[in-house]
């Protein structure tokens, strides 16, 4: 399964359904890194560095990132979604389907209801 890493605006509810599909998922908060406000750049630098899928809700910023820098370990961007095992859901589904992260931009959207 997939390194991710989540950022600090990522729901938590959601972390723990991705271990249980089977992610190794590292938090900020347990990478030490978290209330330290470190810019978006750095934390997709350590994801990279780490060798992690970075996992974020905060899409505007890291889209942006990712124009400006392609190469990383790959990028998860997501709506929110209150149904946390739902959001895990796609969010597998979404790596699944994806055969290589390194350098890809994945958007994992709620559906409309």
């Amino acid at each position: 399964m997939s390194r991710l890493y989540s950022n600090e605006n990522f729901p938590f509810p959601t972390v723990e359904e991705l271990r249980k599909l089977g992610h190794d998922v590292l938090t900020t908060l347990e990478s030490g890194r978290a209330g330290l406000r470190i810019p978006d750049d750095e934390v997709l630098k350590f994801a990279t560095q780490t060798e992690r899928v970075l996992l974020t809700m905060n899409r505007k910023h890291f889209i942006n990132l990712h124009k400006a820098k392609p190469d990383h370990f790959g990028i998860i961007v997501c709506t929110f979604d209150p149904n946390f095992v739902a959001l895990a859901q796609r969010i597998d589904a979404a790596l699944k389907a994806s055969d290589n992260t390194h350098g890809k931009l994945i958007r994992v959207n709620r559906p409309n209801r």
